[in-house]
């Protein structure tokens, strides 16, 4: 009995250590919720919630979790990023400045991050300042070889001591994102052009793209906002901006084609991203040039990436406008290739949306001034509450085409059109071929000028 006893409590002893966790203080920070969020790329989950004591104290425990980042978030700017990979974690931090304050007590893999990191940005700062003298500095003065040397030295520095944390700690999860935001050995001698060039050709070069553990960070996301960068340039008109995209989305794309899985993840992040921001042409590129690695040609198997990449193609600037039967406000379908005018303003909104609200004013004094009426409007509305969309109708006196499948974004209409947001809109044409897709009234204004819609 007592050896089962002895037994019992060396298992319930294992137990508890292999239960690790996460005991955290935030130093005046007493009494109030704590939240812990899984990483996963760009996007955070909640996955556990607990109460701070009197000290500002907490404690969570993973049990089941893989590893990666984790964020503790307390408030809307309180939060810090921690590495989890098996092992106790403990630090204390301040409610504001966290990661300025953040001390690391316990863990192995969060010192390696935090020492690591604040390495990089001192080396980064560095680099910046070591720059413009190599550029600019007379090469035959003294200082310009120091200079030249720093700039060597201080990378070879970082590089190496990154070589010895890979011997040290071979399975570190924060040595392996560490080793993705690494940044190409740039040779000194290299001029300010020949060294853009020689980072796009060269930035994954050390990237793993086959650690797919690694989506369960930010490494991966940020190493594609760093890598784009590259390439952006706020002077550029945004045509001359798109192109330079769409050379980078092509590299990047390649270099991650050797993993299925990061590929799809690149794939997904850059079409959400270049359609946030409207770019178009970019998104018509990736649609036509790159495809779902895990899709099938079936139809009803395809996956919801390949589904949005095909429906990108199809309202390119140039084609023709999908058919769209929507119910107006008495159930009536209206058929938007039925439409008899010159033109036509096809716009999504909703009332909710208050960049929708107080552009429509403005619109309704373009529509109702026109002599003669040479464009209409068909305004489907993103709302789900009839009383809410029919009193707007009502309150902004709207006489042109109002219709709405009141389902929201979840509606055929949102699906056919891949509105993600309001207001979108597009400019078409008597056949209904699509001419823009301004993105603001200022936009939309110019559009009209384009077209001798309005001085």
């Amino acid at each position: 009995m007592r050896v089962l006893l002895i037994v019992g409590l060396f298992m319930a002893s294992c137990l508890v250590q292999a239960q690790n966790t996460i005991d955290g203080t935030i130093l005046k920070y007493d009494g109030k919720r704590i939240f812990l969020m899984s990483i996963y790329g760009e996007k955070t989950k909640a996955i556990d919630s607990t109460m701070s004591d009197s000290a500002g104290h907490f404690v969570f425990t993973l049990s089941n979790r893989l590893p990666g980042m984790y964020r503790v978030q307390w408030a809307k700017d309180g939060n810090v990023d921690l590495v989890w990979n098996q092992e106790n974690v403990k630090f204390i931090t301040t409610s504001k400045n966290a990661d300025d304050s953040l001390q690391i007590i316990t863990s192995i893999e969060n010192k390696i991050n935090q020492a690591y990191s604040r390495l990089d940005r001192i080396n980064q700062s560095k680099l910046q300042l070591l720059m413009p003298v190599v550029d600019f500095y007379p090469v035959k003065d003294g200082f310009y070889l120091s200079a030249f040397r720093e700039l060597e030295y201080t990378q070879k520095s970082q590089q190496q001591y990154l070589d010895s944390l890979v011997r040290l700690y071979p399975n570190s999860f924060a040595v392996r994102v560490a080793k993705v935001y690494q940044t190409p050995f740039i040779p000194a001698g290299l001029g300010k052009d020949e060294r853009i060039v020689f980072l796009k050709q060269h930035y994954f070069d050390q990237v793993d793209f086959s650690d797919t553990a690694l989506l369960r960070s930010m490494a991966f996301v940020n190493k594609a906002i760093a890598y784009l960068s590259i390439y952006s340039n706020n002077r550029m008109p945004q045509k001359q901006l798109e192109a330079e995209f769409i050379k980078a989305v092509t590299l990047m794309l390649s270099a991650a084609s050797v993993s299925p899985v990061i590929y799809k993840f690149w794939l997904d992040y850059l079409v959400g991203g270049f359609d946030k921001y409207h770019f178009d042409e970019v998104i018509t590129y990736i649609a036509d040039n790159f495809q779902d690695p895990s899709s099938c040609e079936d139809q009803e198997r395809k996956s919801a990436l390949q589904k949005k990449l095909d429906t990108f193609k199809k309202i390119a600037i140039g084609k023709i406008a999908p058919e769209l039967i929507v119910p107006d406000a008495k159930g009536a379908p209206v058929k938007l290739s039925a439409i008899n005018s010159e033109y036509t303003l096809l716009v999504f909104y909703a009332t909710t949306c208050p960049h929708c609200t107080a552009m429509t004013p403005r619109l309704k004094e373009l529509y109702d001034k026109q002599q003669p009426k040479r464009f209409e409007v068909m305004s489907v509305s993103i709302d789900t509450s009839r009383a809410e969309w029919t009193k707007f109708i009502r309150e902004e006196k709207l006489t042109w085409i109002n219709v709405s499948d009141l389902k929201g974004f979840n509606g055929k209409s949102a699906d056919d059109y891949n509105i993600y947001a309001t207001p979108t809109m597009f400019l078409l044409d008597r056949e209904k071929k699509i001419l823009s897709k301004p993105i603001s009234l200022m936009e939309l204004e110019q559009a009209f000028r384009d077209h001798n819609l309005i001085n």
